[in-house]
């Protein structure tokens, strides 16, 4: 069972009236790395159910994942794929994703994870910030079509041998492995590539190779969008997502008996590590409903899988709750999870607790840079706490609130909220600069602002910057101007959120079009469709003389924010 941390060595209440605080020493940090992680989980709980991906039909045990896993390890090395090269996956939550995740880790390769909303633009410059040498990738999710668009930024692929792509666009990626059955030129099938691995299968070498890795090596890169432009590639190591995952599943005093229900996707930081590796951490199974959030696939999972854990944004709480067959549904074997990734409405959090049967259910905060959690309620924490914050400091982590001199804040004051320990993110993959600009003495410095109180409970209560999180994907308005001053008709655009009951937040673009010219709500939007994930395009879109501005010219984004708020009569939910 998951030992929960005490508070020796901590300082988890603040002292002397300061906004600092630092977590539990006495369970020490894992030197494991991912794929140890993953093997001493197999040689505890075997035969226990791991795996299993409803929709596929896949249901392995321990012992069989960790088989896939090093099959397609196998596979991988003899594609040429070495430790240290950076491996793309781009698809929604399928076994493929899952057994590439641990396949690379096993033999070194770093993890890359790609967006299943991404399109041309951010595939192109994501491949190439981080030289993707092979990207594993499924033919379509909704309405992206992924191999049509690797075909547009590579089109030498329908004359490429497999495995040997020299593309223009994409100079460094030579391998690309698709989903499914069907032939597609200069692609390999994953199927094939397991097949190779069946054949060369070498356990001796993987685990000599695996024998070579350290916990400090990098292991996984998550794009994070900046406020400055393009996508940044947040680096993270083994000792990074392997702890965090540790001290996540403990505050969910999760066990091998326990069941998690997966809809958050896999590519982002909950699905991957406060998800998966949180189940690796200590032998309970993952079931995956399906592809993507779908909330009759996810009551059905729970129900008929017996599940005792779930997870979600508080937007997919929402539909899973106001669905009209919910009543249809046994959840009462549901005792944990988490409800991250915005800010989650308190009502919310109290209907979850009192229809889902969640009682233990906890609230996490972080961010993508620090792997991802720094505060998590517990599942003892009095119940107005779990509803009302983001719950205390995690094990081995110190934060701090501070003024915009750096100087911590008092007890109860707003300040922006800095983390520091082994959670920190290695670095922004080939961007010293920006990694400087926000790792300051070990500090990251997250951007969000927060308060503490006297007991250590944290609230995040806004942002330093402008970033939209609409519904629990973040979303940096500079980035969405960026693209939109592409457009020739415009001269100026301010994009900011808005609060909405479904999301929490969405997209609204205030814009100022060139003298002379003229353009429609419709216009923008077939401007961004098939360029930016649909997410970014804004939903409201307004056409003004001219923005409200500062005296010294900065926009002024919260007076456009309230004027759409009166005009369109949102409300904004309180939020813990």
């Amino acid at each position: 069972m998951a030992t929960e941390p005490t508070q020796a060595g901590a300082q988890i209440e603040p002292r002397d009236g300061l906004s600092y605080v630092r977590g539990a020493t006495d369970i020490p940090l894992s030197d494991a790395t991912v794929s140890r992680f993953l093997l001493d989980t197999v040689g505890r709980f075997s035969d226990r159910p791991a795996v299993v991906f409803r929709e596929q039909g896949i249901r392995w045990t321990w012992r069989e994942f960790a088989d896939q896993v090093d099959v397609l390890a196998s596979g991988l090395l003899e594609l040429g794929i070495e430790a240290g090269d950076r491996v793309g996956i781009w698809s929604p939550n399928r076994v493929e994703w899952l057994l590439t995740q641990f396949a690379t880790a096993r033999m070194g390769a770093i993890l890359v994870n790609i967006n299943p909303a991404y399109r041309l633009a951010e595939l192109e410059y994501a491949l190439n910030k981080v030289g993707c040498k092979a990207i594993v990738a499924a033919e379509q999710f909704k309405t992206s079509k992924y191999l049509e668009m690797l075909q547009t930024l590579a089109p030498e692929l329908a004359d490429a041998e497999p495995n040997a792509l020299h593309a223009a666009r994409l100079p460094e990626l030579r391998t690309v492995i698709r989903m499914g059955d069907t032939a597609t030129p200069g692609m390999l099938n994953f199927d094939d590539v397991m097949r190779q691995g069946r054949a060369a299968l070498d356990t001796a070498r993987l685990d000599a190779l695996e024998a070579k890795l350290s916990p400090d090596d990098a292991i996984n890169i998550q794009f994070t969008s900046g406020t400055t432009g393009n996508p940044k590639g947040a680096t993270l190591t083994h000792r990074n997502i392997v702890n965090n995952a540790r001290y996540i599943a403990m505050a969910m005093r999760l066990t091998e008996q326990d069941s998690l229900c997966i809809p958050v996707p896999l590519y982002h930081c909950f699905g991957m590590v406060l998800a998966v590796l949180a189940c690796v951490s200590t032998g309970a199974a993952m079931i995956f409903p399906g592809e993507a959030f779908d909330p009759v696939a996810t009551l059905a999972a729970v129900h008929e899988e017996k599940c005792t854990a779930l997870h979600g944004v508080p937007t997919m709480f929402i539909a899973e709750l106001d669905h009209p067959d919910f009543a249809k549904y046994d959840l009462s074997r549901l005792r944990t999870g988490i409800m991250a990734g915005s800010p989650c409405p308190i009502e919310t959090m109290k209907r979850v607790v009192s229809t889902m049967h969640l009682a233990e259910i906890t609230i996490a905060y972080g961010m993508t840079e620090t792997s991802p959690v720094s505060f998590q309620s517990s599942t003892t924490d009095p119940l107005d706490k779990r509803t009302t914050t983001v719950g205390r400091i995690q094990p081995h982590l110190e934060v701090k609130i501070v003024d915009p001199l750096g100087e911590i804040v008092p007890v109860g004051e707003t300040g922006e909220l800095c983390t520091r320990g082994y959670s920190v993110m290695k670095g922004y993959w080939g961007d010293d600069a920006r990694t400087r600009e926000v790792i300051i003495d070990g500090w990251m410095h997250t951007g969000d602002l927060a308060t503490l109180d006297a007991d250590g409970y944290c609230n995040i209560v806004g942002r330093l910057k402008d970033m939209v999180i609409r519904g629990g994907e973040n979303v940096y308005p500079r980035e969405i101007e960026e693209f939109l001053f592409r457009h020739p008709k415009i001269q100026s655009v301010q994009v900011f959120g808005v609060p909405d009951e479904k999301y929490g937040e969405e997209v609204c673009a205030w814009i100022v079009v060139r003298p002379g010219e003229q353009a429609s709500e419709d216009d923008i939007r077939a401007f961004c469709q098939g360029q930016i994930a649909h997410y970014k395009i804004p939903r409201y879109i307004r056409f003004v003389d001219e923005l409200p501005m500062t005296v010294t010219g900065k926009a002024q984004k919260f007076v456009m924010r309230a004027r759409m708020i009166d005009e369109l009569k949102l409300a904004e939910a309180k939020t813990a």
